[in-house]
């Protein structure tokens, strides 16, 4: 067994749901499995240096495929509502990674236990969201459905930027992680904990205490950040579809960026440099992280993490 580098760091892996089921492709079971275990690479590589780790992921392509079958099959089994798709999600896809991740170290020699905890993460009733929704999910409709699916369903649905006509459901901030204190114990311990899956399950808590779910869904990164922070990590890890933070994306002013202050990322984000439907959130976690007591956020794509970790792409988040 080749030995360990040591390090008493802690750090929280933030894979995109973009990872697991990729743009173009039909996004089968086994197509999702392959590309786990190459989403894996970057993270292997950090626990073979003696990193103790929790990872997160999204679920925003599986969570599309849920709804879908929710809409397609409602006339022959109950229809679940979009907390339980989550958690379910949560579940069944951190099984693909625990499963990769087990077999990944078993072949690399290194002996750790992972596991996959389901996390309920706790926001605020009367969060603006829940008042306003705009997280566009689900299937699309035709304009002529709306009226129906408003008046029957009781869904908001609005116009996806000329796309169709979509579901909108509330994405409020996360304020706590309800297992948090495990999922320090077990990680701090040196157990990989895989958890909160698509932001994790989102919940809120009644006048006497008890908890209640919502339907809603939790921005990943956000979640990631807070987690973070809640399990006194070092370091997060955004992994992304690019490879570095850039200023005028997608333009002939691109600008890449190796490394980012704190006091710029809250200036470029101010000036609308980073969109919040992709990399805002990105940048608002890594902001809150860092002014949380982190020490770095590297945001980087999920085939580049290795390289991303010898320095020699990504972007650093730093105070």
């Amino acid at each position: 067994m080749p030995a360990l580098v040591e390090t008493n760091k802690i750090a929280v892996v933030a894979l995109g749901g973009n990872a697991i089921t990729r743009e173009f492709e039909e996004g089968d079971i086994y197509q999702q499995f392959a590309n786990t275990r190459r989403a894996l690479m970057g993270v292997a590589d950090l626990i073979e240096r003696g990193y103790r780790l929790a990872i997160t992921h999204g679920n925003g392509p599986q969570v599309g495929n849920a709804l879908i079958r929710v809409e397609e099959t409602r006339h022959l089994v109950p229809p679940l509502p979009l907390g339980v798709i989550v958690a379910d999600l949560e579940g069944g896809m951190g099984y693909m990674i625990e499963q990769s991740l087990i077999n990944k170290l078993l072949l690399r020699g290194i002996g750790r236990n992972v596991v996959t905890l389901l996390a309920q993460v706790v926001v605020e009733r009367d969060d603006p969201s829940i008042q306003n929704p705009s997280k566009f999910v689900g299937p699309f409709y035709k304009k002529e459905e709306v009226a129906e699916l408003t008046a029957r369903r009781g869904y908001l649905i609005r116009e996806d930027a000329g796309r169709g006509y979509r579901r909108v459901v509330p994405s409020p901030v996360p304020q706590k992680v309800v297992e948090a204190a495990i999922i320090r114990k077990l990680v701090h311990e040196g157990t990989v904990v895989i958890t909160c899956g698509g932001g994790g399950i989102p919940v809120y808590l009644e006048e006497d205490g008890r908890l209640e779910g919502i339907d809603a869904v939790i921005d990943k990164d956000l979640a990631s950040a807070l987690l973070a922070r809640e399990i006194e990590a070092d370091e997060l890890y955004i992994l992304t579809a690019v490879d570095q933070v850039a200023l005028h994306f997608g333009t002939a002013q691109q600008q890449s960026l190796d490394v980012l202050s704190v006091a710029d990322a809250r200036r470029y984000l101010t000036q609308g440099h980073f969109p919040k439907g992709s990399m805002g959130p990105k940048i608002q976690a890594a902001i809150n992280f860092i002014e949380q007591g982190g020490k770095k956020v590297i945001i980087t794509s999920v085939e580049r993490m290795t390289e991303a970790l010898q320095g020699k792409t990504g972007t650093e988040i730093v105070a």
